[in-house]
């Protein structure tokens, strides 16, 4: 039987595979928003849509909660709390990530990581996540959500199936 190991790491075997795809998630997502707000100037845009199928669209919407706009915070202290919440939960991820001894989890981490990273850095920018992407037919409407929380989703999915994977090996190796 072994014991694992509880030595405090802020740094493991796999950690520059999950900074990579941290780093990858981060600047996708800062990029794209950086084009739309800055270049693009989508805030000042009269209706701030773009229609690129009849299924989705590119609009802008400013989300002051967590995900899905849950848990909408209207003030300072509210932001701040997000804020905080968020960057003790990605600290307690990076912990995680150097104890990773495979790729695969390694770059899930890294992925949510560098979303909730981004989504950091737009709060304290602007106050609030800008979003962007917009699926919907006919009634149905998805939430409105950004390249941030698509790389999260894509991590939690990714280390979903590393645990599936991972327990299937187990269970060979007996």
């Amino acid at each position: 039987m072994t014991t694992r190991d509880r030595t405090f790491r802020p740094w493991g075997p796999m950690s520059f595979v999950g900074l990579a795809f941290a780093v990858l998630a981060y600047l996708g997502d800062q990029g794209f928003k950086l084009m739309m707000l800055g270049v693009f100037d989508m805030q000042n845009w009269p209706y701030r849509r773009i229609e690129i199928t009849p299924f989705f669209d590119i609009v802008l919407a400013w989300n002051r909660g967590i995900s899905y706009g849950w848990f909408a915070q209207h003030t300072e202290a509210g932001r701040w709390l997000l804020i905080a919440l968020t960057t003790l939960i990605t600290a307690g991820l990076w912990l995680w990530l150097a104890r990773q001894t495979r790729p695969l989890p390694a770059a899930g981490i890294g992925l949510i990581i560098g979303g909730a990273a981004a989504n950091i850095t737009d709060r304290l920018i602007h106050g609030a996540v800008a979003d962007f992407f917009w699926f919907h037919v006919g009634r149905f409407s998805w939430y409105v959500f950004n390249l941030a929380d698509v790389a999260i989703v894509a991590g939690a999915a990714i280390l979903l199936y590393d645990s599936f994977k991972s327990d299937t090996q187990a269970g060979e190796d007996d």
